[in-house]
């Protein structure tokens, strides 16, 4: 079912005032605000469809936990982890050793995932990027390390 909610608010832009200040206006400079055009008045309009169930996309074959800034595809989607669509479809957890152990490390992966489970290790020299830190090369390692310390929790 198709909805529709319309209102008016106090515009976030200028709070309300019609007058923008930004970084390049000072000493009492102002500019109209772009968004509400000077009325201090922001209309909102959304369209929005009823949630009646979760919807199926038949293109998923896999499901991640998360991404941690790698394309993820290819002919073996699971040589990221995750899990089959239809065992997430059915409520399954992330089954242990689910996460994207060939291209990233544990520190960057639960960076994301759950950072509870981040381990901060003094080996761990990261610097910029997690493929810069000394034993990124050796990763399994740290997986090994990590399932020890962490996993099955």
């Amino acid at each position: 079912m198709k909805n529709k909610i319309e209102f008016d608010r106090v515009c976030e832009s200028c709070k309300g005032t019609g007058l923008y200040i930004g970084m390049a206006e000072r000493d009492g400079a102002a500019v109209v605000c772009h968004k509400c055009k000077g009325t201090g008045c922001e209309h909102i309009s959304i369209e929005y469809e009823s949630f009646t169930e979760r919807k199926i996309s038949e293109k998923v074959k896999r499901v991640f936990r998360v991404n941690p800034g790698i394309i993820y595809g290819g002919p073996n989607l699971s040589l990221f982890g995750g899990m089959p669509v239809y065992e997430w479809l059915r409520g399954l957890p992330f089954p242990p050793g689910s996460e994207d152990r060939l291209y990233s490390c544990p520190c960057w992966f639960y960076q994301i995932a759950d950072y509870k489970k981040k381990p901060e290790w003094r080996e761990c020299q990261i610097g910029c990027t997690f493929s810069n830190c000394r034993q990124f090369f050796s990763k399994e390692s740290c997986w090994e390390r990590w399932d020890r310390e962490f996993g099955n929790k």
